[in-house]
This record gives C-alpha cells, sequence and structure tokens, in this order.
C-alpha cells in the first residue's frame, strides 16, 4: 500500500513518460532562453548588406567588422565599457560593505526598533524604480550631478534591500557560541565580521556580488537619464548606434555580444559558488 508523500524506494524505476516530460519541458525553457542570444550572436557576425537582404539567419559569410566598426562610431566604446567597469566596481564595493555592515548589525546587535527598521527597508523591495526615477533625477539635477560618474553611481553605492536580507537570514545561522568567544578573546565588532562572519559567509558575498555585477552592467534606465549623453555606459553606448533612419541592427548587436562576453566570463568562474550559496539563499 503506497502512501501520498513517501519517497521512492532505493532502486525503484520512475515512469519513463514522466522522465521524458520533465526534459521535454526542460529543453523547451532552454531553448526559449537561448534563443535571443543565438539571434544576437548570428546578427552581430552577419554582414550589413547580407543581412538587410535575408534578414536573421546563418550569415553566409561570417565577418568580425561589426566589432572592428564600434571603433569609428560616434560613441567611444573604449571609454564606455571602462566607465561601465567604473562603475559596477564602485557599487558592488559599496553595496557589500555597508551590507554587510546593516545585516550584521540587524541580526547581532540589539537596538530599539530593529525589527521595525529592518521591515521598513525590505518593504522598499516592493516599490518598482521607475516610481522613484523621476523624483531622483530631479534632486540629481538640482546639486547639478546630472551627467557625472557619481550621479550614475550614488544611488546604488549604498545598502541593497535585498543583500541586507540575505546577508541577515545568514548571519543569523552562525552559532551565536562562536561570536561569543571571539568576543571573550578580546575581539571587536571589526575583528569579528572580517575574521568570522564573512569568511564563513564567502558563497553568499560572491552570489550578492554576481547578482550587483550583473544588475548594474545591464542599468539602462538610470544611466540614459542621468548621463544626458555626456557620459556613456556599454547599454546607453549600444542603444545610441540605432539611430531613428538609420538600421544599425548588425551594430548593435555586435555592440551586445561584446557586452555580454563579460557576464558569460563571471558566470563560468563563479557557478560553483552559485550552487553552494542555493541553500544559504532559500526562506525559511
Amino acid at each position: 500500500m503506497s502512501v501520498k508523500g513517501t519517497k521512492l524506494a532505493p532502486g525503484t524505476r520512475r515512469n519513463p513518460l514522466s522522465i521524458f516530460g520533465t526534459y521535454a519541458v526542460l529543453l523547451t525553457a532552454a531553448a526559449l532562453t537561448l534563443f535571443p542570444f543565438v539571434l544576437a550572436v548570428l546578427t552581430a557576425f552577419t554582414d550589413k548588406r547580407e543581412f538587410n537582404r535575408q534578414g536573421v539567419g546563418v550569415p553566409d559569410a561570417p565577418t568580425f567588422a561589426n566589432f572592428l566598426a564600434l571603433g569609428d562610431t560616434r560613441v567611444d566604446f573604449v571609454a564606455a565599457f571602462w566607465t561601465t567597469v567604473a562603475v559596477v566596481v564602485v557599487v558592488a564595493a559599496g553595496q557589500l560593505f555597508f551590507s554587510v555592515l546593516a545585516a550584521y548589525a540587524f541580526a547581532r546587535l540589539r537596538f530599539p526598533g530593529r525589527e521595525l527598521l529592518f521591515w521598513m527597508l525590505l518593504a522598499t523591495l516592493m516599490v518598482p524604480q521607475v516610481v522613484t526615477v523621476i523624483p531622483l533625477y530631479f534632486m540629481f539635477a538640482r546639486v547639478e550631478l546630472v551627467g557625472t560618474f557619481a550621479g550614475l553611481v550614488l544611488p546604488f553605492v549604498f545598502a541593497s534591500p535585498y543583500a541586507v536580507f540575505l546577508l541577515r537570514e545568514q548571519f543569523r545561522q552562525i552559532p551565536q557560541e562562536l561570536i561569543d568567544a571571539m568576543r571573550i578573546d578580546g575581539a571587536g565588532t571589526w575583528s569579528i565580521l572580517g575574521r568570522l562572519v564573512v569568511p564563513l559567509s564567502r558563497p553568499t558575498l560572491v552570489t550578492l556580488l554576481l547578482i550587483t555585477v550583473v544588475t548594474h552592467w545591464n542599468n539602462f534606465m538610470w544611466p540614459l537619464m542621468v548621463g544626458r549623453n555626456r557620459i556613456h555606459v556599454l547599454t546607453t553606448a549600444a542603444a545610441s548606434l540605432q539611430g531613428q533612419y538609420e538600421n544599425n541592427t548588425t551594430l548593435v548587436m555586435a555592440a551586445s555580444v561584446a557586452a555580454m562576453l563579460p557576464l558569460i566570463v563571471m558566470f563560468v568562474i563563479f557557478q560553483r559558488q552559485i550552487v553552494r550559496s542555493i541553500r544559504i539563499t532559500s526562506f525559511r
């Protein structure tokens, strides 16, 4: 007699139809996810005249001309690349630093209103970015930070509510006995953070780093508004290639593929850390 919810005994064979259905769903989802990227790569290696003649497809003669042409555009893509790198480095470093401090305070320190402040911070996750971007733009325009590097990074350099929540859950899993033992040995808060809390939270920190890098590498709305064609990142530089009356699809796709490569490399390097962090990042 079988009981609902019991696990299959070792050696029990699953229904082949169920296995086939599972793989069919997974393959379909993977194909739908990868299809736009495949089209972008094919278009990037297609000659502009061939693309105008036959559209998207496997190019007859793949060419690197579109990538080489990025150096001859009205937007300096090399400068846009290094600006993007600088923005990502500053934002990622700032968010991780301040999020660690805030999360440790919410997880381990006791002060009046701690829970209320934490849930108020977490509630900001429900506010879409489009709601705050216009008031934020007027604030930066008033202090003359529009079109500057500081204007690109300041709204995001401080603690992220999502990162604070994730790190708080991680820090609460560290046994209090370890922290008490370090305090008995004379360690202060900074020493506990640097020698105990941060090393034990490395998988979560790496995952947050990856999420932050991907988010701000692909950020488009805020750089478009605050850049005002004075300072470009890769997303706005690629968008500027598509004119109102000129078809530069192959050039835009080449810029998009070039912008994706660093993210793909980063994912390949840190994928093991991401898998290890799944247990930590789950809701409890």
